[in-house]
């Protein structure tokens, strides 16, 4: 199932210990930061507090970032991720997409630098954002190839 091509689309970027969350507007043009979820060393995802995020938005798709390695293949963390993105598509019965994250952590902390602030102290607002560089880069690969 596609994600369509109008409403807001939800991307999560996993991580081990931090999950950014980002949202796209309802014409899929920009996406935002969103939250950080925050679970603890070798707990479940913590889906009721995504799942709340999901009644609040009625997205009509979610994007996840899928961690390839620098040969663009499947390591463990991308391994999570894809388990992760069926286990989301299994709980919100959406259509759910990954999409490869590389750089999206090292773009995000270039955009606060570029900005003038300093990342330190501030990893769950950078999940955020990585999140946000995931979302938005399929947003405009999205765009290309309806042109």
């Amino acid at each position: 199932m596609a994600i369509p091509t109008q409403g807001r689309v939800l991307a999560v970027d996993w991580g081990e210990l931090r999950i950014g969350l980002a949202n796209s507007d309802e014409l899929q043009l920009i996406a935002t930061p969103l939250d950080t979820l925050v679970r603890r060393r070798g707990k479940r995802f913590p889906m009721p507090s995504f799942l709340a995020h999901c009644t609040q938005l009625s997205p009509v798709g979610l994007v996840v970032g899928y961690p390839l390695d620098e040969e663009g293949e499947e390591g463990a963390s991308g391994l999570a991720a894809r388990e992760l993105s069926e286990l989301l598509a299994h709980r919100t019965q959406l259509p759910v997409e990954l999409w490869d994250e590389r750089m999206s952590t090292v773009e995000a902390l270039d955009s606060i630098r570029h900005q003038g602030g300093r990342t330190r102290g501030r990893r769950e607002e950078v999940d955020a954002i990585a999140a946000t560089v995931v979302l938005q880069g399929w947003l405009e690969a999205r765009r290309q190839e309806a042109r």
